[in-house]
């Protein structure tokens, strides 16, 4: 199986490196939009360098793996669909609901096959708590609390690229609360503050956001996150019903300092980011696609996954901006027929 990869940036190159030992991959092409820096990538891992997309899809490949910046994500999906290569793509589809509606249109009229990037849904923690949801032992849930932490803020450039704190950052909790809990968001309330570092404000984004959502069923969740958390990288979901309560995200390197005096101490070696947080699980995640690829289990999050958790997002920038609750029924759920 030849495998084309898309972006060696980050995590394309944790990418690169995971597919590149797997057993059933003979050999991958790597392209980028810096070509020094994947032929750097593919010298060190033996694979093969291309000078551009094109031959990405030109010298003849079995499946992509998409991993360059948002803007370029939802034409690359779009042309494996019309190549009719199975894709993974990193989340989000696209950056606007028109795009992504347009990228799925695309991809169920050629009937191929998209895997996206929410690895959360292959943490060990997560997973557990979704067991445990699913199986009653926390009884009817009440509350549900989510967070992401960065330790520090990205690049000042990016931000602006990146759609905000709501459809970058928190839409990895909207998506892993839907996977975890088993229901969908009725309604959101969000704020946010710009508070902070001056590169925020300059981007038209928040450096802080919370939203209050309710859940179809009537449980009440929250979602908060932050780009400047120096403590640590700091990423939890708590899950409290009325039998029991579960914490995913509290182990010896969770950047919590306990102020009660018989408190557990602080982490000698706290969470710094989210390759070092979630490894293996991205690793599970593509050795899922190739499994998806080989027809040897079914697709564990497709584009329509991702819709919803966008929709979300969506919904919480309406909310920020227009300071008001909006229920989800007013955010599109429908691809329009592709045009071709």
């Amino acid at each position: 199986m030849r495998i084309g990869v898309i972006g060696t940036g980050r995590i394309g190159t944790l990418h690169a490196r995971t597919l590149s030992r797997h057993r059933e991959i003979g050999s991958l092409i790597l392209t980028d939009a810096d070509p020094a820096r994947a032929q750097a990538l593919a010298h060190r891992l033996g694979e093969t360098a291309a000078p551009g997309v094109d031959e990405i899809f030109t010298w003849g490949v079995d499946a992509v793996v998409i991993t360059t910046a948002t803007p370029a994500h939802a034409e690359l999906i779009g042309r494996a669909a019309r190549s009719g290569l199975p894709v993974f793509c990193e989340k989000p589809i696209a950056l606007d609901l028109p795009g992504t509606l347009q990228a799925l249109a695309e991809v169920e009229t050629a009937g191929t096959i998209l895997q996206m990037g929410f690895q959360r849904r292959f943490d060990a923690g997560y997973a557990g708590a979704r067991e445990a949801v699913r199986a009653g032992r926390l009884g009817r849930l009440h509350t549900v609390r989510a967070m992401t932490c960065d330790q520090s803020p990205p690049p000042a450039e990016w931000l602006p690229l990146s759609g905000g704190l709501f459809r970058d950052t928190l839409i990895h909790d909207f998506d892993v609360l839907r996977w975890v809990t088993g229901r969908e968001a009725a309604e959101v309330y969000a704020t946010g503050s710009d508070g902070g570092l001056p590169l925020f404000r300059e981007a038209g984004d928040v450096g802080t956001g919370a939203v209050l959502l309710t859940l179809d069923d009537g449980t009440l969740a929250t979602a908060t996150a932050t780009r400047l958390n120096g403590a640590g990288y700091d990423v939890r979901m708590e899950l409290a019903g009325e039998r029991d309560t579960v914490v995913v995200g509290l182990d010896d390197r969770t950047p919590l300092a306990s102020t009660e005096p018989t408190g557990p101490p602080p982490a000698d070696k706290p969470w710094t980011g989210f390759l070092e947080r979630f490894g293996p699980a991205y690793e599970a995640e593509l050795n899922a696609f190739v499994d998806v690829i080989r027809g040897e289990r079914p697709n564990p999050c497709d584009g329509h996954e991702a819709l919803q958790a966008l929709r979300i997002a969506e919904a919480c920038e309406v909310s920020r901006r227009e300071r008001r609750p909006v229920p989800l029924t007013d955010i599109p759920n429908r691809p329009r027929p592709s045009d071709g």
